[in-house]
Formats: structure tokens, C-alpha cells, sequence
């Protein structure tokens, strides 16, 4: 096997019966290659994880569960396995290989969308994760970048890396490393260090339908300590201020995923594909709040534990929940 000083696999290397053409990228613990399959010449991605990796038994755990949830799924909206349970020399993914680009790639330049797209998009990923949850898989990083979109406009899902599995063990993530991303789709309860579920996945949702429609998501700071802090404590702007072309019934969607507290928002990514699908027959009356559950206005002794906590004190408490967060968030 031939590979560079740095570990990457050469192009022209045969691992079985697959020849790497390209490197496509890394993830926290594993690296994608477009391979040929030299018995049916058919191009696919190779998922191989990180050398680094293969000598400490959790974190290969993990890759090894990756492995098992993409037998898991066959659905039109997430990248498809097609791992045949053959003997291989090494592990690896095999997964198709999809003609396009990421999502991020493809809103660049183009946002906000306009409202049909928007809702076509969130549609198709709704359904994604309703396949997925209904297979007992939380996807738990779900963004733009983990999301493809084919010469067709299709979306796919991708990179189930720190996906959570009903039934399965816990598997506690050991190193500190930017696995986790940008925050901005991360919800209050994974950044306060939870496991989160698959109304984590619906509060992703909705923060990418925010960007979608107002053109940005709904905070924004000059760090990523700043954006989690307005995550867990700030109201987002109503989206018909940032967007007027948003009807009411759309926006109440939208912030109804968004919610702070898990159990206020849908409880499943089928639920909120429903209401996607019925947008003409929602009853408003059923998404309306009291104000400080929602929260619209900040109690008094939220706004003097807010003026507390500002400066070096404020930032050190950030801190320390980023480190437990990355410590807790891959269980």
C-alpha cells in the first residue's frame, strides 16, 4: 500500500479489488478517497479510518459503528452503503459515490433562497432523518457540510461519525480536536455537555431552515464562545423580520424546531416533515408559548445573572462547557 509521509494513500493504490483515484477529505477520525471498483468499474467512496486511530479500541469502536448504521439505512436523501459483507484486508466504508457538491458549497453566494427551494430542501432532509430516527440513529452533525447535493438538486446525507445508536454501548470520545465543527448548529443540550437525540437532529434542522430563509442563522458572534452562549441564553430575531416572504405558518415552524428546551420542540423529524408537508392546514394556535418559555424576554434574574457573568468570569464558565462538551458529546 502506498502512501504519503503524512499517511495519505497515494493515487493508483489497490486496496481488495478498489484503486484510489483522489483523496476527498478527512473527518475527526477517518479519510474519504473516490476509488474505482476494478470488477465492476463502478466509482466509489472509500471511508478508511485514521491510522491513528486503529490502536486505541474506543475510538475504532466508533468507526466500527459508523460501519453498522450505514448497513442500517437505505433511503433517496442519505449516501447510500454499499458494503456486500465481503472480506476486505482492512476496514473500510464503501459508500456511492455522489456526482455534486456539499450543501455548503452549493448555498454559497445564493442565500437566502428562495421560499420553495427552502422548503424543498428542508423536506428532503426531514425525510433523511426520519428514515434514520425511525432506525433508532440520531445523526447528532447535521450542517451544511455533512449534507451533498447532486447535479439534480437531491440532498444526501452524510457522515454518521458521531451518530448516536439505540441499544448500542456508550463510547466516550477521548480527544479534545475541532471534531465537533462550527457551533452554530450544535443545540443548548449538546453544548451544555448532553448526549442529545433526535430532537438535537430537529433543532439542526431548523437552524439550517433559519439560514435558508433569513439569509444567516439565527446567531452569530465574533467567536464560538459567543455563538453558544446566545444558543442556550438569547431569543433568535423572528424569521418574517428577516425574511417578509416567511408566512406565519412556515415560521412557526422554523422557531418550533429551534426551541431551547428539547421537550418544546418536535419530537421527531417525522412530525416536522409533516407540518413541511402541510403548511397550508397548520393551526397557529397550537406553537403559541407563554413568553418566557419561549424565550422571548429574559426573566429579571436571567438579565442580572447575564450582567454577572460578563468578562472573565463569563468566559471562563464558556470555556470550561466547550471542554465538557467535547469531552461528553461523542459518548
Amino acid at each position: 500500500m502506498t502512501m504519503t509521509s503524512d499517511g495519505q494513500l497515494v493515487a493508483g493504490t489497490v486496496i481488495d479489488h478498489y484503486r484510489i483515484v483522489r483523496r476527498l477529505g478527512e473527518g475527526g477520525f477517518s479519510e474519504a478517497y473516490e476509488a474505482i471498483d476494478e470488477r465492476s468499474q463502478v466509482r466509489v467512496v472509500l471511508k478508511l479510518p485514521s491510522l491513528a486511530i486503529i490502536g486505541d479500541p474506543q475510538t475504532f469502536e466508533r468507526f466500527r459503528r459508523e460501519m453498522a448504521i450505514a448497513r442500517r439505512l437505505d433511503h433517496p436523501n442519505v449516501q447510500r452503503s454499499l458494503d456486500v459483507g465481503e472480506n476486505r484486508s482492512r476496514p473500510y466504508l464503501i459508500l456511492e459515490y455522489v456526482e455534486g457538491e456539499t450543501l455548503r458549497q452549493n448555498l454559497r453566494g445564493r442565500l437566502p433562497l428562495d421560499v420553495d427551494e427552502a422548503v424543498g430542501y428542508a423536506r428532503q432532509l426531514a425525510g433523511a432523518l426520519a428514515h434514520a430516527h425511525g432506525h433508532g440513529i440520531a445523526h447528532r452533525d447535521l450542517k451544511p457540510e455533512n449534507v451533498l447535493v447532486t447535479t439534480d438538486g437531491q440532498l444526501k446525507l452524510f457522515d454518521f461519525g458521531i451518530a448516536l445508536m439505540a441499544g448500542a454501548r456508550r463510547v466516550t470520545w477521548r480527544y479534545l480536536n475541532d471534531r465537533l465543527g462550527t457551533p452554530d448548529y450544535m443545540a443548548p443540550e449538546q453544548i451544555e455537555g448532553k448526549r442529545g437525540d433526535q430532537r438535537t437532529d430537529v433543532y439542526a434542522l431548523g437552524i439550517m431552515m433559519y439560514e435558508f430563509l433569513a439569509g444567516q442563522v439565527p446567531f452569530v458572534g465574533d467567536n464560538a464562545l459567543a455563538v453558544m452562549s446566545q444558543a442556550v441564553h438569547d431569543a433568535p430575531v423572528p424569521l418574517h423580520q428577516r425574511n417578509r416572504a416567511v408566512s406565519p405558518p412556515l415560521g412557526a415552524v422554523v422557531h418550533k424546531a429551534i426551541r431551547k428546551a428539547p421537550e418544546e420542540r418536535y419530537q421527531s423529524a417525522e412530525q416536522m416533515l409533516h407540518d413541511l408537508e402541510h403548511l397550508d392546514d397548520i393551526d397557529l394556535t397550537q406553537f403559541v408559548l407563554g413568553p418566557e418559555r419561549a424565550g422571548s424576554m429574559p426573566s429579571d434574574r436571567r438579565i442580572l445573572l447575564l450582567g454577572g457573568l460578563i468578562g472573565a468570569g463569563f468566559t471562563l464558565i464558556i470555556v470550561l462547557a466547550v471542554i465538557v462538551t467535547m469531552l461528553l458529546e461523542h459518548r
